[in-house]
């Protein structure tokens, strides 16, 4: 019978292991264990204390993965001037962001307006009878579903938020005796994913027990099965807009082949070009996402929720399209984005992470629909430059040219190397072939 490697045996109470004890079953898997398990230490946190704190940020942490934390300066957002923290592995998407953010701030800078606030949440039940008979109580069910969840919502409402309103939604035409109950909610400062649940986990409760004692219903009606009681990431009326705008005249000097009104044009087109064709589309939102998720990820937001909104949000007509528009018009180009940012500045990480923290400091101590507004721009502020480089210069030339030094390192180049693979590579092509072919020949030098 053959012997069973490691990676194939099924380990149980994994979660129950001391850190070392886990750490050190990960690194057997490595060929060099002991290697593996101080790479792993290396990046353990001085501080203890801290250290604790990142280890509960998750489930069988073992170690801390670090990305850069860099900053755009000259973010100017309705007339205000920030220093915009971005958590993000690609060094080019820093550079956009900050070449586009310089640019704008000497046209005005970006304009932006929070449409609303409304997060969604949605509580999933079968009931045998029928929507009208439902809908003719639905005032007194929201009634009870806020009574009973009014310990909960309090605080909230305390702060200016709460539940805004509840729907009732027919389904039975997709599946049988499906229907669900949404409920808008305003949660002010914070994300709310803990607040809205919470809430509609009192909700399932509620409604069986109104259901079960409803004297109008019958024997069948007074059964309703909860399915599920979640928020939705899908945040169609939390949106923000984002815009720049200028006249043709101040983009006479973008490139020195194409005029103001070319360059608008040319420019124009590329957009279109993503709001018809969902393959290009794609890589233009996902654009605009490398500001927005540097920024969220950097203020300890939920980017993946963030993301999920977005993209939906860009499929609601039934194709997916382009997030960003553009407009010529009267001898003004105006470029702008409207998209879906359920955010907040209050809980979660927002105050457990210190460097959450300190980058909503260093924004000023924003509200969540401030922060709301400094994303959406920068998601725009990215979109912009990715655009401007691929009509004019190409993508490729500026961001092999920031990719250099991850060549370099790969290649272990000392300082004095990288000094000059940077001056050489001033008026030389950035390809990983080039740059191999130039260490060869330094070396061998």
């Amino acid at each position: 019978m053959p012997r069973r490697r490691k990676r194939d045996i099924i380990i149980k109470g994994f979660s129950k292991l001391l850190k070392e004890d886990k750490l050190k079953i990960v690194s057997e898997l490595m060929d060099n264990q002991l290697e593996a398990m101080d790479l792993m230490k290396s990046f353990w946190h001085n501080d203890q204390s801290k250290q604790k704190v990142f280890d509960e940020f998750s489930e069988n942490t073992i170690s801390n993965f670090y990305i850069p934390y860099g900053v755009a300066p000259n973010v100017v957002v309705n007339g205000r001037n920030h220093l915009v923290p971005l958590v993000i592995e690609e060094s080019s998407v820093v550079a956009a962001a900050s070449s586009s953010a310089r640019f704008w701030s000497e046209r005005g800078g970006f304009h932006a307006e929070v449409i609303d606030d409304i997060k969604i949440g949605q509580l999933h039940f079968l009931w045998k009878g029928k929507m009208k008979k439902f809908q003719g109580i639905f005032e007194e069910v929201k009634q009870y579903l806020r009574g009973a969840a009014s310990d909960i919502t309090a605080n909230m409402e305390s702060r200016g938020g709460g539940i805004v309103d509840m729907e009732l939604i027919d389904m039975t035409s997709e599946i049988e005796n499906y229907y669900q109950i949404r409920v808008s909610f305003n949660t002010v400062d914070s994300m709310g994913a803990n607040f809205i649940n919470s809430c509609l986990e009192e909700f399932a409760g509620a409604l069986q027990s109104f259901c079960r004692n409803n004297n109008s219903f019958t024997k069948q009606e007074k059964e309703c099965q909860i399915i599920m009681s979640i928020l939705s990431n899908y945040t169609p009326d939390c949106l923000v807009k984002a815009w720049v705008e200028c006249s043709l005249d101040e983009l006479e000097n973008v490139d020195k082949d194409l005029t103001g009104q070319e360059f608008a044009e040319k420019f124009a087109l590329a957009v279109k070009i993503a709001e018809v064709d969902t393959y290009r589309a794609t890589t233009h939102n996902k654009g605009i996402f490398n500001g927005v998720d540097a920024v969220a990820i950097a203020t300890g937001n939920d980017f993946r929720a963030i993301e999920a909104a977005g993209h939906t949000y860009a499929a609601r007509d039934g194709k997916y399209r382009s997030l960003s528009h553009v407009e010529i018009k009267d001898g003004k180009f105006k470029y702008f984005l409207t998209i879906p940012l359920a955010m907040g500045t209050v809980g979660g990480l927002t105050s457990l992470h210190p460097l959450a923290k300190h980058s909503l400091e260093m924004l000023g101590k924003p509200s969540a629909k401030e922060l709301m507004m400094i994303t959406a721009s920068l998601g725009l502020a990215n979109n912009f430059a990715a655009i401007r480089s691929l009509v004019t210069k190409g993508i490729q030339i500026g961001h092999m040219k920031m990719h250099l030094m991850n060549i370099l390192n790969h290649f272990d180049a000392t300082k004095a190397e990288k000094a000059k693979a940077v001056e050489y590579f001033v008026v030389h092509k950035v390809t990983f072939s080039n740059v191999s072919k130039f260490m060869q020949e330094m070396r061998g030098n």
